[in-house]
């Protein structure tokens, strides 16, 4: 029986088809398994830097903690964030203060240095969470260094809800004039209101600040002087908002006398 050309070139045809359409099945399969493959290495390779980060951060030992840090940065660069590195950073952000190691009574974890670092690593995960740690830390530190470093990192995260970061620096800053007036500080201050200003409605609270700052000769100049430049934005901004205000106003007045004389009445 013979066979025609037609039917054998159909046959291979369709055999070709058959044959590249399973290797392309072979080859989405192989991809598929790889991609898997990366995504289990790179969850157990989180799980391992959060494991490392979580028994440093924990040891009572100032350098481990300090290895911790850089771990810490290193994992958020990464993008990772889980739940265990946003708690090693939480840890280390209040090392002394929200978290307390003691000896016969004596805190022997209070380490300031740690705390900085910590909460300008807080920075790099702008979120909710971060803000509000930064905040506790701010109004609860002693230390001058340290509550900059939290109110660096609450200006560059930029949340400012119902003004209440904006209340917390003004606070921290105002607490500090008063028992150890430092440069650094207000420096860290002013820059944050700077950001945060455009967030509020009520600039009451940030001129109010800064106007002590203005005038109070415990800071140097340049500190000074920043302050008093801010506190004529400040003012500026207010003379103009308020020039807009008073002529929308008198506009709403012409058009309503307009359609007064219009109507008769």
């Amino acid at each position: 029986m013979k066979v025609s050309k037609k039917v054998l070139l159909s046959s291979l045809l369709a055999l070709t088809v058959f044959f590249v359409s399973a290797q392309e099945r072979q080859v989405q399969k192989k991809d598929n398994s790889s991609e898997k493959e990366t995504s289990v290495e790179s969850e157990y390779l989180n799980d391992i830097d959060s494991d490392i980060i979580t028994t440093l951060a924990d040891s009572d030992d100032y350098d481990n903690k300090l290895v911790a840090l850089q771990y810490l940065q290193g994992a958020i660069e990464d993008g990772n964030t889980s739940d265990a590195i946003i708690q090693s950073l939480d840890k280390l952000a209040g090392e002394g203060l929200t978290s307390q190691s003691r000896t016969n009574g004596r805190l022997t974890n209070n380490f300031p240095e740690i705390r900085r670092q910590a909460c300008l690593l807080m920075a790099k995960v702008p979120t909710e969470h971060s803000k509000n740690t930064l905040i506790s830390i701010a109004v609860a530190d002693s230390e001058p260094m340290v509550i900059a470093a939290a109110v660096k990192s609450l200006g560059e995260i930029g949340i400012n809800n119902n003004d209440e970061t904006i209340e917390a620096i003004a606070f921290a800053n105002r607490r500090n004039q008063v028992l150890n007036p430092t440069s650094s500080l207000a420096l860290e201050v002013l820059t944050a209101y700077e950001v945060l200003v455009d967030s509020t409605e009520n600039k009451k609270t940030i001129i109010d600040s800064v106007a002590r700052i203005s005038t109070d000769y415990h800071y140097v100049t340049p500190v000074r002087n920043k302050a008093y430049k801010l506190l004529k934005t400040l003012s500026s901004s207010g003379s103009d908002s308020s020039k807009k205000e008073s002529n929308k106003n008198q506009q709403q007045k012409s058009s309503n006398q307009s359609s007064n004389e219009v109507t008769g009445d």
